[in-house]
């Protein structure tokens, strides 16, 4: 009996994917969970497992190909017995059989010969390879039978140095310039920060914030908090805390518009953004307000963990209310971001630089950090967007009075 093999539901407000790859050729045994096709959302790379245990009978949809909730993606002859037949296994020689300068041969493991080992590359680390101009080639994989992964390749690009523009990291000549099709999840990035361009009336307010005394508290005890919690006492928990009590503060930055109506949050979702091997995608912590340092802290470092693995889920990027983007662990010294909508806000941090500054009537040097709050003008007014960015500059000043929630 054919199975049918049709496109899953994706997640709340995806209707597309593109066809990444197909794991299953027609003709291949499967079983019911094998993973048989890899779609492309705008947001995350989805698996499609097989419905039924047989023989994958047709594959009618290419890399590529665009398809929508529901679509048919092939089928499956369930119960069927695949006509494909395994080679047998190679002798192995005994060493006294071995040729002398065979064994001087490097094996197909080794670094100069990592491309001859690599007869197939997963869809994934295949487009990655592609987008960032690497020859999955010249890539020493790690996976089984020396299989290029994605993380190979990522170790790959951060141990070669840049190359000059219209170069690729496999050679260092030919044309002065490469076209590559934009992968469905930067086409989608592009189209919805146009959208928050055109939708909303994007507005961007500035201040700085001086991270003395933060920085002494973390410094103090971040030993005793990762040999209690296990996890690095970072930046973000703070921001994360000081964001809550400006958010109470300043519910409309909380908000969302929907439709006439304004939609006032009383939950703290908040969405971290954070870089990975396809792009910047944004996990949402959900219940901010409700977790510790070290549970904010945990579940940061579990998303990004996610993130760079390339199992980050649809679930996981969901129903934010409010985002924080921290450029300031690329150098970055000051920006405007752009809004995640259908959110209202998103709070920019930005690098640390020790500057001048009068304290006490004495002009001292101490470290400081700009920050950035764009919002949507429509329903935030700039009183609400000054004091809301000026709440969370008191709260990192003073991080006592968030440890004692005054």
């Amino acid at each position: 009996m054919a199975v049918e093999i049709k496109v899953p539901p994706m997640g709340e407000s995806i209707s597309e994917a593109t066809i990444a790859g197909w794991r299953k050729q027609p003709g291949d045994a499967v079983s019911t969970g094998d993973i048989l096709v890899e779609l492309e959302t705008d947001k995350v790379t989805m698996e499609v497992p097989a419905p039924a245990s047989g023989v994958l009978r047709s594959a009618d949809k290419k890399p590529g190909d665009v398809v929508k909730l529901g679509d048919l993606l092939g089928t499956i002859e369930e119960g069927a017995t695949s006509g494909k037949t395994s080679a047998p296994p190679r002798a192995t020689p005994s060493p006294a059989a071995t040729p002398p300068q065979a064994a001087a041969q490097p094996s197909a493991s080794s670094p100069q010969n990592a491309g001859t080992a690599n007869t197939t590359v997963p869809p994934g680390a295949r487009r990655l390879a592609d987008e960032s101009g690497i020859d999955p080639a010249a890539v020493q994989g790690t996976g089984v039978r020396g299989q290029v992964r994605k993380e190979d390749i990522v170790n790959h690009m951060a141990s070669t140095p840049d190359v000059p523009p219209g170069k690729t990291r496999a050679a260092t000549s030919g044309p002065r310039e490469s076209i590559t099709p934009m992968s469905a999840l930067r086409k989608k990035i592009a189209e919805r920060l146009v959208q928050a361009q055109q939708t909303a009336a994007i507005l961007t307010t500035f201040n700085e914030v001086d991270m003395h005394n933060m920085m002494d508290v973390r410094a103090r005890y971040k030993d005793a908090f990762k040999e209690k919690h296990g996890v690095s006492l970072g930046f973000m928990s703070f921001f994360a805390k000081a964001v809550i009590d400006a958010l109470k503060a300043y519910p409309a930055v909380n908000a969302e518009i929907r439709g006439t109506d304004i939609v006032y949050k009383n939950y703290y979702d908040i969405g971290v953004a954070v870089g990975g091997p396809k792009g910047l995608v944004v996990p949402v912590v959900r219940g901010v307000d409700l977790m510790s340092f070290a549970e904010v802290e945990k579940e940061i470092a579990r998303l990004a963990g996610k993130v760079k693995d390339g199992t980050i889920g649809l679930d996981d990027l969901q129903g934010g209310t409010f985002t924080i983007s921290n450029g300031g662990v690329y150098g970055s010294m000051l920006s405007t971001p752009i809004l995640n909508p259908p959110q209202s806000g998103i709070l920019g941090m930005h690098n640390i630089v020790k500057r001048p500054v009068v304290v006490n009537d004495q002009i001292v040097a101490r470290p400081i950090m700009y920050v950035a709050l764009s919002y949507d003008h429509r329903i935030i007014d700039g009183r609400e967007a000054v004091s809301f960015l000026v709440r969370v500059k008191e709260c990192i000043e003073n991080p006592d009075r968030m440890l004692l929630e005054i």
